[in-house]
């Protein structure tokens, strides 16, 4: 992403924010709804991870990981390159999304994992987003800490 949308976007990050936090919320009830639980050795290796509930994460299998239908958030997931054809996963927090040719990857469960860890610690949706999406517009994906940790806890990518 150039230097220039990333300025515009944390301007206009205040005003996106809530309505990301509306979409992802959204998206993770869909999941909870019709995801896959986690299985007993899973949920030991979740738990190693530092989620404190892992009880409450579900997976769903899909073909691509959608584009928000907002389309200023549309814009915005474009611009950052959050999501795009080339995205595996993404955590809404307890609901966990893995593309479908990636589905069997471990390594890429466990990284959005550590996503529903930091979920956690840093106290729910929005204050998540307000982090994640903050270090991936000034420091730049997958340079961004939270976005380093995933990498380091899971090993993936390596």
């Amino acid at each position: 992403m150039n230097r220039i949308a990333s300025k515009i976007l944390l301007r206009m990050f205040p005003a996106l924010l809530p309505f990301a936090v509306r979409w992802v919320e959204s998206v993770e009830a869909e999941i909870l709804a019709s995801g896959t639980a986690l299985g007993e050795e899973g949920v030991k290796m979740v738990r190693e991870l530092g989620v404190a509930h892992p009880e409450k994460i579900r997976f769903l299998k899909v073909d691509s990981v959608p584009l928000p239908t907002n389309p200023i958030l549309r814009g915005a997931a474009r611009t950052t390159g959050l999501i795009s054809p080339h995205t595996v996963g993404m955590a809404f927090r307890y609901g966990i999304m893995i593309r479908s040719d990636w589905w069997e990857s471990g390594d890429v469960q466990m990284h959005e994992c550590v996503h529903t860890a930091q979920y956690e610690r840093l106290g729910g949706v929005e204050p998540f987003l307000r982090e994640y999406l903050r270090q991936c517009l000034e420091i730049g994906y997958p340079e961004a800490p939270l976005e380093q940790e995933a990498i380091l806890k899971s090993g993936w990518p390596s």
